[in-house]
């Protein structure tokens, strides 16, 4: 009996023990609940998309030159402010002013070659009225008449070409502006045979610059006329520019099989910090709404699990989604809510909630008072588990 009697005792003992321990979990359980909350209020909303681009004036014009010939003199230089109509460069006039000289003597041969066969047409027109010569001389000498007027024609013609391109010696500037680049020096060469040689590359305002920024394909259809733009570059790194959207070119490029599109960007320059050719990042503000109820978007992706809260709290869940929960003397309520805009952080809320009332985001995990674990906080083991081993310098106790 005696030895029953302690069985018994001590299987009453194990399961007083377990009993305990499992009321200890549950309270333990029920107070690491706790929930983080936050209140329907307004703010702005943007989404946005990135590019790189590259800086350049909004109207740049090359200048070269239509006729061969060797550099006889620059007036400008690198950053020299040009207007319309002044001379920037000559080039040799010699090669020229002859080819205008012989063209001019080409004429006056043409010239009086006409006079002759003027002459002589008519006194075969006369002798013709008599019936002195045949209609076949006749008819040569018309044919020559008319072979001389053509000529004389061409002579002319010759003559305008030769003077033009004698004029092409003098190159001028075609627009207001600042030249930002200068390809020949004094001295040097320049071949218009196949193709005009550019001389110089003039802007026309560099206070009223653009980017032309390279959207991918996956973008290009948020991006539309008169968004707003933010940009930078790398000479200035602390300052943030500021331009708009004021044109989406139709052609696409194919770059290592990526396909981006032509966005031109307004860059206003008033203190001529940016430079053409500089690379500029680029922030596209697809949508922006200022001022709306929003909430966190994470509060739409949290859904309460009973198994988690226990018997504590009671859930009121509804079909519709998306929705919002809100919480009141442990009574956790589902409120089907319309969206709108997004930028991932906030969601914009057109129905369902007002701005100040208060809603779940999600569940904290706290622990019991005075617990302590890990870095100062009660670890949540059992408490008839053995304890951990302790080192010391002398020795290892278990």
């Amino acid at each position: 009996m005696k030895k029953k009697t302690k069985i018994i005792i001590a299987v009453v003992a194990l399961l007083a023990a377990l009993a305990v321990f499992m009321l200890m979990g549950k309270k333990k359980a029920e107070a690491q609940i706790s929930f983080e909350t936050e209140k329907v209020a307004k703010s702005d909303i943007t989404t946005s998309i990135t590019a790189t681009g590259t800086l350049e004036a909004v109207t740049t014009v090359d200048v070269g030159t239509q006729v061969s010939g060797i550099v006889k003199k620059l007036y400008v230089d690198f950053n020299s402010v040009v207007k319309k109509g002044q001379v920037i460069a000559e080039l040799d006039r010699t090669n020229l002013q002859s080819e205008l000289a012989s063209q001019q003597a080409t004429l006056r041969s043409a010239q009086t070659d006409l006079e002759y066969q003027q002459k002589n047409y008519a006194r075969y027109a006369e002798l013709k009225q008599k019936q002195l010569v045949s209609a076949s001389e006749y008819d040569v000498a018309l044919q020559s008449l008319r072979k001389a007027q053509e000529q004389v024609k061409v002579a002319q013609q010759g003559v305008a070409r030769a003077r033009t391109n004698l004029s092409y010696a003098t190159i001028y500037s075609p627009i207001d502006g600042i030249v930002i680049s200068k390809e020949v020096e004094e001295g040097q060469t320049v071949a218009a045979s196949f193709s005009t040689p550019t001389m110089f590359t003039i802007a026309k305002d560099l206070t009223d610059m653009r980017v032309i920024a390279n959207v991918d394909e996956a973008d290009i259809g948020g991006v539309k006329e008169g968004q707003r733009v933010a940009f930078t570059v790398d000479a200035y790194p602390d300052d943030t520019f500021n331009g708009s959207v004021t044109q989406v070119r139709q052609k696409a490029t194919t770059t290592n099989n990526v396909v981006t599109y032509e966005v031109v960007i307004s860059a206003p320059n008033g203190d001529l910090k940016l430079k053409p050719g500089l690379t500029a990042s680029v922030t596209i503000y697809t949508m922006e709404r200022n001022g709306v109820v929003s909430v966190p978007s994470k509060a739409l992706r949290f859904t309460p699990e009973p198994e988690i809260l226990g018997k504590k709290y009671i859930i009121k869940d509804t079909a519709g989604t998306p929705k919002l929960w809100m919480l009141q003397d442990n009574v956790l309520t589902a409120v089907t809510v319309q969206t709108g805009l997004t930028d991932g952080t906030h969601t914009e809320i057109l129905s369902g909630v007002k701005e100040g009332d208060v809603i779940v985001t999600e569940i904290v995990a706290g622990h019991m008072p005075g617990e302590e674990g890990e870095n100062g906080k009660r670890s949540s083991g059992s408490p008839f588990m053995p304890g951990p081993r302790k080192d010391n310098k002398k020795g290892n106790k278990k």
